[in-house]
């Protein structure tokens, strides 16, 4: 298949939902791009769901509420139907209307909010899938291009100081606030942007992943472009 993911190791390209869930991870590839070219009218969409915090939780409910043009109603049928196929697949999808997350800005030294590159993780053999409708889409990262930043030495310093307790304690404090997540790029490393209308696996740290966990990121939103996001 010809697009921008089919010579990239770290990406498998698919064509077909069935696909996207039967294909398993292994080896440098840990994210999984059902290759689409969406057509509909997302942002009007967009335009017409109300904001009522900075992260929407839209409901079906609300989808169906929306008087919408022909392009628009093309979009709706698209969103509708992902949510079926990630439901019947036995996953809880959620659909976000963005305006920004929650900014981490306690400590000077490291970020552990969604801005920064980092894993996901999960006590139950599971996946991220992801979706942008509507605005900027997430980047990753291949895992040879990031260092984990509790191992950069003048973090993992300023760490033990904050933790403060026995040493024996450090590693569980560290998994504790979420610090063994986080990932500094190396220099020179080349992020690879999602783009929209895709639908992502990617793959979260858990005991039987076959492969590393898949590294990313949330992207800075455009200034007054709201982000449609479907995730789970």
């Amino acid at each position: 298949m010809s697009n921008t993911f089919s010579d990239n190791r770290q990406i498998e390209v698919v064509s077909t939902f069935s696909e996207l869930i039967h294909t398993h991870f292994q080896g440098t590839m840990n994210a999984i791009c059902w290759h689409r070219n969406l057509n509909g009218d997302f942002k009007e969409i967009v335009s017409k769901l109300q904001l009522k915090e900075n992260v929407t939780e839209v409901t079906i409910e609300d989808l169906l509420a929306l008087q919408l043009s022909e392009k628009g109603n093309q979009a709706r049928e698209t969103i509708l139907g992902d949510l079926q196929l990630l439901t019947d697949f036995g996953a809880l999808p959620t659909l976000n209307l963005l305006k920004s997350y929650e900014r981490d800005e306690e400590l000077d030294f490291i970020s552990t909010d969604v801005y920064s590159y980092h894993v996901d993780r999960s006590p139950i053999g599971t996946n991220t899938f992801l979706c942008t409708y509507h605005g900027t889409a997430s980047d990753i990262l291949p895992n040879d291009q990031v260092e984990q930043k509790i191992l950069i030495p003048e973090i993992r310093e300023k760490l033990k100081e904050l933790h403060d307790g026995p040493e024996e304690e450090f590693e569980d404090f560290l998994k504790e606030y979420f610090f063994d997540l986080h990932y500094q790029p190396k220099p020179n490393a080349e992020p690879v942007n999602l783009e929209k209308g895709h639908l992502w696996k990617i793959a979260v740290d858990h005991p039987e992943q076959q492969a590393l966990p898949c590294v990313h990121r949330a992207p800075v939103e455009n200034d007054g472009e709201y982000r449609l996001l479907l995730i789970c």
